[in-house]
């Protein structure tokens, strides 16, 4: 009788303990998670390939730095991506990085996120007039130069380009073509014509191909605003039986823009490290959560139109097939056997 009441005893103590035990855990994980790091994540799109690899770095890297990050597609919809910023502000997130769709169209919501003591990072693409605490993207302006320089090689006479850019509502559109057509002015290079594709819509510009027949039969070069374009460009000069025949540049160096460049479609693209963008970003928004002050080499200034604001601009790479080996394959951004799939002939050993 004694044992059992000993064993009753004993089995109660452990019930207890462990119910404490698990009601103590449920009080513990509120304040765990109160005082992890949150941050929103809005993006323009994915219809253009990079913006997968830069959500993925940037997701990574902030939980290993002990954040959670909540990714918000807004599909090209500005009214949308508003709606996604104004979610952030009432879930209370301490930073919102924000790819935006117009540049212009974001400074009221931006206020509210800020008034809510939430810190912005304009991520690759400027948000005009909205003070927002980190601009940080490429050398855009560079962009273009590079462009224009992969043209102008070799052709001291000059050439007709028509430019194809990207969406007018992407601050770094303008930014890019002022870059190249500087380069066009010191080359001697004339540009016939130009048009932007809203919304960063490539059937625009092979549209422009297919409705434009005499300015394109009188060119020697086509700069488009990004390799998605020129995928779209290149396959309608195929159907025109003049692919390769004009030389077509992009940027992003999306896979299939590699392809084209081993495979003699495309010349040139311009290499932007995303996974060191996406990576300094998001320890830049650590940082800002902390309410830390940015600090490194790489931080300058940059006007937005209205404020003075900190800014990280990343350098960009010239890809050309002379140096696709040593840019894409050797630093992993793509696999050789992909690069080459259609011309397996052309891998180097």
């Amino acid at each position: 009788m004694k044992k059992g009441r000993l064993l009753l005893f004993i089995l109660s103590m452990c019930l207890l303990m462990g119910c404490g035990s698990k009601r103590g855990n449920e009080q513990l994980k509120p304040a765990e998670d109160k005082d992890k790091i949150e941050i929103g994540m809005s993006f323009d799109s994915f219809v253009i390939e990079r913006w997968q690899r830069d959500r993925d770095v940037f997701v990574s890297t902030a939980k290993e730095l002990g954040a959670t990050v909540n990714v918000q597609n807004a599909n090209g919809d500005v009214d949308k991506q508003i709606e996604q910023i104004e979610y952030f502000v009432k879930k209370g997130v301490d930073v919102i990085v924000i790819v935006c769709i117009d540049s212009d169209s974001l400074k009221d919501v931006v206020d509210k996120a800020k008034d809510a003591g939430i810190k912005i990072i304009a991520y690759d693409r400027l948000v005009t007039n909205s003070n927002a605490d980190l601009y940080i993207t490429f050398d855009n302006e560079m962009v273009g130069n590079l462009m224009g320089e992969a043209l102008a090689e070799n052709n001291p006479d000059g050439k007709r380009v028509l430019m194809l850019g990207g969406s007018p509502l992407d601050n770094n559109v303008p930014l890019v073509e002022t870059g190249f057509e500087a380069v066009c002015n010191r080359k001697n290079m004339t540009i016939v014509d130009s048009m932007h594709c809203d919304g960063w819509r490539a059937e625009f510009a092979a549209e422009y191909i297919y409705n434009n027949p005499d300015v394109v039969s009188n060119i020697d070069a086509i700069m488009c605003g990004n390799d998605n374009l020129a995928g779209q460009v290149i396959r309608a000069l195929a159907e025109k039986r003049m692919a390769g025949e004009i030389e077509v540049v992009g940027q992003d160096a999306d896979l299939e823009a590699c392809q084209r460049i081993v495979e003699g479609t495309q010349t040139m693209t311009v290499y932007k490290p995303v996974e060191k963008l996406a990576k300094r970003a998001a320890e830049c928004a650590i940082d800002l959560a902390n309410g830390e002050t940015l600090e490194g080499d790489d931080v300058t200034s940059i006007s937005d139109g209205k404020y003075v604001i900190p800014y990280i601009g990343l350098k960009p790479t010239p890809v050309t097939k002379d140096n696709m080996n040593e840019v894409i394959i050797g630093s992993g951004f793509h696999l050789k056997e992909e690069v080459y799939l259609n011309v397996p002939e052309k891998m180097p050993k």
